[in-house]
């Protein structure tokens, strides 16, 4: 089976391919021939999914799969949320939305916070969504150097290493979008 995934982004793509069983083939959009940006007009996880999976298959006409991920922070109402790619505005770093969170908190005791990823495949024309939900705290401090986003400042729980002092295996293993991609993969394995 060969799905396109919905997304330019290198660091997922490596996440998805160690998750993925070598029976499913997943492509890149950029590799299927799209280069572009999708917009992400939605208000929630769900809505972006659904655009970006749709814009592809809209495009190409072939089963595809796109995936939104948001850090939802309790002291911040949930934020960065939805926004959490571009939190700190337009041409922002991974660095520049950590600041700004750390910033933000300052020195509240409620750091819980929860990574999700909803992903929304169309397959055979038929749409289905999958999710995972990591739940942990937000450090004082930027911590390790491996992972991307919000990694160096998430402590999942049960752990006392953030995401990026993690190796990727073990990230991949926990993470919420390897949870995500387990639904994923554990419905096509059942069709």
């Amino acid at each position: 089976m060969k799905l396109i995934f919905a997304s330019g982004n290198a660091h997922k793509l490596r996440e998805l391919n160690d998750k993925t069983p070598a029976d499913i083939e997943v492509i890149s959009m950029r590799k299927r021939g799209y280069d572009g940006d999708i917009e992400e007009p939605g208000a929630t996880l769900e809505e972006n999914a659904k655009i970006k999976a749709e814009f592809i298959h809209d495009l190409f006409g072939e089963s595809d799969f796109a995936d939104d991920s948001g850090l939802e922070i309790d002291q911040l109402n949930g934020a960065p949320g939805v926004y959490s790619a571009r939190y700190a505005g337009p041409g922002c770093t991974f660095t520049d939305n950590n600041a700004k969170v750390l910033r933000e908190l300052g020195e509240t005791g409620n750091r819980t916070a929860r990574f999700r990823t909803v992903i929304h495949l169309i397959l055979d024309g038929q749409h289905h969504r999958f999710y995972g939900t990591v739940n942990g705290t937000i450090t004082k401090e930027i911590r390790g150097v491996d992972g991307f986003g919000y990694d160096p400042i998430f402590v999942p729980d049960g752990f006392d290493r953030t995401f990026a002092e993690m190796t990727l295996e073990k990230k991949n293993a926990i993470s919420h979008r390897a949870k995500a991609v387990q639904a994923l993969v554990d419905f096509l394995r059942s069709r």
